[in-house]
């Protein structure tokens, strides 16, 4: 087992989004030549399994299959149906190491109705239900919803159908709730919000919580680091920030300085937690490691 992976890990990417599409080739090559050996792409519903599957297998990467909470009200009625035959046909794939990105959204107004909340809770907990049955982790959607994940979390383990760990998606709850995180064997991911110096709470998380709970991403083409940012104002003109993976050594940067710690510990340990957190990424860092 490769404990010391000599690469960097985007535990969070969506290369497929078609903000790539007209230069995925060398948003992937610009990657590979920092050193960002390997990019986990999640699916967000089922009309994108395939682009996100087709766009690891590009990057010689991974993927997760999920539907994300933004998108309850879009996808069809058999939703989780269609992620359970496609969990069954790809489950021997070893490029698909997860469930994701699942999760709830607490924030944005239009999933705030009851109804909507609702919707969001049955499909995320079907989603969990497929993670434990298929034994695969999860990449989770966190926002201002930690307490929620965790309360069906906690009650698969006490039903002794556990999800097997995974990912808490840019993480930026309390250092209580990351702890129960951490406790259901979860890692949480830092990427580039983590850049802004007034983003005290995830600089705060990020430079006190255990080492081995730490991943990087970089939620490409979101979440931006602060010296891609652009305001409403440069937005309105047409200015645009695309994050994309080629960042993620620059934001460890950051993470570097908050813990102190060289760059090559920052990579080592990073990808050594991607690791444990998905495990089918080992075989796929056999793979970097020999250039395939």
């Amino acid at each position: 087992m490769f404990t010391e992976p000599d690469t960097w890990v985007d535990t969070h990417c969506h290369l497929d989004a078609p903000e790539f599409d007209a230069d995925r080739d060398e948003v992937i090559a610009r990657a590979q030549a920092v050193g960002v050996g390997l990019q986990v792409v999640p699916a967000v519903m089922p009309s994108t399994f395939e682009s996100a599957r087709e766009a690891a297998h590009r990057c010689l990467g991974a993927y997760a299959l999920g539907i994300h909470p933004l998108y309850v009200h879009q996808v069809p009625e058999d939703a989780t149906l269609q992620l359970a035959q496609a969990l069954q046909r790809w489950q021997d794939d070893p490029r698909m190491v997860a469930v994701g990105e699942i999760g709830l959204d607490h924030f944005v107004p239009g999933l705030q109705d009851e109804a909507s909340r609702a919707l969001q809770e049955r499909i995320y907990v079907a989603q969990l239900e497929l993670a434990a049955r298929h034994q695969l982790p999860v990449i989770l959607h966190v926002r201002r919803s930690a307490d929620g994940l965790l309360k069906h979390l906690r009650r698969l383990r006490e039903a002794g159908r556990p999800v097997p760990g995974g990912i808490a998606h840019a993480f930026n709850g309390s250092e209580q709730q990351a702890l129960a995180f951490i406790e259901l064997g979860f890692k949480l991911g830092f990427g580039g919000a983590m850049t802004f110096e007034r983003a005290l709470q995830i600089r705060r998380l990020a430079a006190e919580l255990p080492a081995q709970a730490i991943v990087l991403e970089t939620d490409a083409p979101d979440i931006p680091p602060h010296w891609l940012y652009r305001t409403a104002e440069q937005r309105s003109q047409g200015l645009v920030s695309r994050n994309e993976p080629a960042e993620l050594p620059r934001i460890a940067q950051t993470l570097a300085e908050l813990r102190g710690w060289s760059l090559p510990e920052a990579r080592r340990i990073t990808a050594a937690n991607a690791l444990a957190a998905l495990p089918r990424l080992t075989a796929l860092v056999a793979l970097v490691a020999l250039g395939a």
